[in-house]
C-alpha cells in the first residue's frame, strides 16, 4: 500500500477492495486523475482508493498517470538530537527540492538541505521513506516524488532561510518543538517524523 497526498488527503494505493465508507474506491487503469483530485478538494470525501489486481505494479502504473518531478530532502539531526525544519507557505517542513541533471538523489538532498538552511558538514545515516504528493504548476498537475534520507551534522553556525525559495525560517527543534510544529505542517512530513 501507498499513500500519495492532494493537500492532506491520500490518494491510497492498493490491491484490496473494501466496502466504501468515507471514501471512494476506483481502478487504477481507467481512473481520471483531475477528476479524483478534483473531488478531494472540493468535497468532504477523506480519501480515494486506487485499486490495482498487483500489488508489486502499484506505485510503477501510478507513476504514469501524470509526470514526476524527482526531489530530494532530509531529516537533519544536529549533536543534540534536535532536526531542522523550514517554514514555508505558513507550515513547517524539512527541507527538501528538485533533482537536478547529473547529480545522485544523495547529492541532491545535501545540496538542498544546504542551499535552503546554511547547514553543512552533512553525512546520510540511512535512507529513509519515500512520499509522494500532487500539486498543480502551470495548470498541470504534477506527481512530486521525495526521496528521504536520515543526516546528521556537528554544524552549529548561523541558520540561512533561502528567502527566494519562500523559506522564512530555519530552526533546530527538540523533540517537544517539533510535535508541536507536526499541528502545522504536511500529511507526509508527519509520516517521516
Amino acid at each position: 500500500m501507498y499513500k500519495v497526498f492532494v493537500g492532506d488527503k491520500p490518494i491510497v494505493l492498493t490491491a484490496i477492495v473494501e466496502k466504501e465508507t468515507n471514501f471512494k474506491n476506483y481502478l487504477l487503469k481507467t481512473v481520471n486523475m483531475a477528476k479524483v483530485i478534483k473531488k478531494l478538494n472540493n468535497t468532504s470525501l477523506e480519501e480515494v482508493r486506487l485499486i490495482h489486481k498487483n500489488e508489486d505494479k502499484l506505485i510503477k502504473k501510478f507513476l504514469k498517470k501524470l509526470p514526476c518531478v524527482i526531489a530530494g530532502g532530509g531529516k537533519v539531526y544536529n549533536d543534540s538530537g534536535e532536526i531542522l525544519f523550514i517554514y514555508r507557505n505558513d507550515k513547517w517542513d524539512l527541507p527538501k527540492g528538485k533533482a537536478e541533471r547529473k547529480e545522485t538523489i544523495e547529492e541532491t538532498a545535501m545540496r538542498e538541505v544546504t542551499e535552503e538552511t546554511g547547514v553543512t558538514g552533512l553525512s546520510i545515516s540511512k535512507p529513509l521513506d519515500r512520499t509522494y504528493h500532487i500539486f498543480k504548476r502551470n495548470g498541470q498537475y504534477r506527481i512530486k516524488v521525495t526521496y528521504w534520507f536520515e543526516m546528521k551534522t556537528s554544524f552549529n553556525g548561523k541558520l540561512h532561510a533561502q528567502e527566494n525559495e519562500g523559506i522564512t525560517k530555519v530552526a533546530w527543534l527538540n523533540n517537544d518543538q517539533a510535535l508541536a510544529a507536526l499541528e502545522n505542517s504536511y500529511a507526509n512530513i508527519k509520516l517521516l517524523i
